[in-house]
């Protein structure tokens, strides 16, 4: 079985090669080509494979290549991971949105439409050829925003792309062992939009043990979630938000903290990679000791702006073994073997969320087999979740269509109406700074 990872020579391809190292199955992935824009890239991530498959039997064959079309061709699932304007472009997404006041981080806020701009044009051509070179491909979309760009996707390639984030995954994951059970048996009641969602219960056997949670401060107090929220808000949520939730509940500070911090979490990111991939295209030195030092400061370095403006402390040892690259290889082996799986995944909502268009995409639970990911039924949020994710999901129409058009008035409109930018002024002035600082953005000059 082929699987193309689009986005190739990307800093965190090792983490997918490890899973799939580890999958001893049949029907498992026997061959993997990389695709990057990048050649130096490429040579630096294929070297920490390479590493990582010595000693292996039966380790999956690594190609890389710089044609899009020939990684395509002939491939049974497609992987993306990209990133238009690579990790400057993220710096310059955070510093003109701060320079205004407002939130810059890459997938919420004024950040994450700049990104969306510049992304979904590409998103779209990728999803176009896959069409048309690998029509029976599954394409699993890890490219940000998530939700945003699967969406996009999915107009073209309908439900044979499915979008994964390991938020999700990592909230239930902790909740679960905060009460003691085993994450493998628990039923996560999740739902929202990609970086938006909320987990209102948790069964375990039939039972909703998330009550219990919610009225012991003890327990709402030992896990990253309740320090960074706080046990009072949480109760009065009655669940748990993702923590990228925290950019909404708690803007201002979170701001503040980000125009505060040294450097922004983009310029961090883009300096430790680029000293990363120095020391991994270094042939005397080992790619993969280089790449494991640098993922284990980036795991511990993760939204560490919030949680010193919430006081929440360092990131404990479980949360540092990521988990994106699990629910990929959990997706793929539920498709290409049968294996059924309930999983929370980015998919077309259908009626799940019944304020939502069937072509809406939306972060549900979901069983997936051989014919693909099938969103479970869904209780309707409360009314202050529910308007958070229409208007949301209202800024991401905006965008896709400011994409489709080339329009400058519905790429205002996209930063506008946005809950975290607060003028219609400001927002004319990020579409003309993002305009003039990323080439990509070109077509709505």
């Amino acid at each position: 079985m082929k699987l193309t990872i689009l986005g190739g020579g990307g800093f965190r391809v090792p983490l997918v090669y490890g899973a799939l190292l580890a999958d001893r199955g049949e029907g498992r992935v026997t061959e993997v080509v990389l695709h990057d824009l990048d050649d130096r890239r490429l040579r630096a991530v294929t070297r920490v494979l390479a590493e990582q498959a010595a000693g292996v039997p039966g380790a999956p064959a690594v190609t890389a290549t710089t044609g899009l079309d020939e990684a395509l061709r002939g491939a049974d699932f497609v992987f993306s991971a990209i990133r238009v304007g690579g990790l400057e472009g993220r710096a310059q997404d955070e510093r003109v949105a701060l320079a205004e006041g407002v939130l810059g981080q890459e997938t919420v806020g004024a950040g994450g439409i700049a990104y969306g701009l510049r992304t979904v044009p590409v998103a779209v051509d990728i999803a176009r050829r896959v069409a048309r070179l690998a029509p029976d491909a599954w394409v699993i979309n890890f490219t940000n925003p998530a939700g945003l760009v699967t969406e996009a996707m999915s107009r073209h390639l309908g439900d044979r792309v499915i979008g994964i984030c390991d938020s999700p995954v990592g909230l239930g994951r902790r909740i679960a062992r905060v009460l003691g059970a085993d994450p493998a048996e628990a039923f996560v009641d999740y739902v929202g939009l990609n970086h938006l969602g909320w987990v209102r219960g948790l069964r375990v056997a039939g039972r909703d043990e998330l009550p219990r949670l919610l009225a012991d401060p003890a327990l709402l107090g030992s896990f990253e979630e309740g320090r960074l929220f706080g046990a009072d808000w949480l109760r009065s949520l009655g669940a748990v938000p993702n923590e990228y939730l925290h950019y909404y509940y708690f803007n201002r500070e979170t701001v503040r903290a980000y125009q505060e911090a040294g450097k922004t979490r983009g310029a961090f990111l883009r300096d430790q990679q680029a000293r990363f991939y120095a020391e991994a295209g270094d042939p005397h030195a080992s790619a993969l000791l280089a790449w494991e030092r640098t993922r284990a400061e980036r795991e511990a370095t993760y939204m560490a702006e919030n949680r010193e403006s919430a006081g929440a402390g360092e990131r404990e040892a479980d949360d540092l073994s990521g988990g994106y690259e699990k629910v990929a290889l959990a997706l793929m082996r539920a498709v290409a073997r049968d294996e059924r799986a309930t999983l929370i995944l980015n998919v077309r909502n259908r009626s799940t969320l019944s304020v939502l268009d069937a072509d809406a995409v939306v972060e549900v639970p979901c069983l997936v087999d051989a014919s693909g990911a099938h969103p479970l039924s869904a209780d309707p949020l409360p009314a202050h979740a529910t308007g958070l994710v229409c208007s949301v999901k209202a800024v991401e129409r905006e965008v896709l269509a400011a994409a489709e058009s080339g329009s400058r008035a519905s790429a205002v409109k996209a930063f506008a109406l946005h809950p975290l930018v607060d003028s219609v002024t400001v927002a004319r002035r990020l579409v003309d700074r993002y305009t003039e600082v990323h080439p990509a953005l070109a077509y709505l000059a």
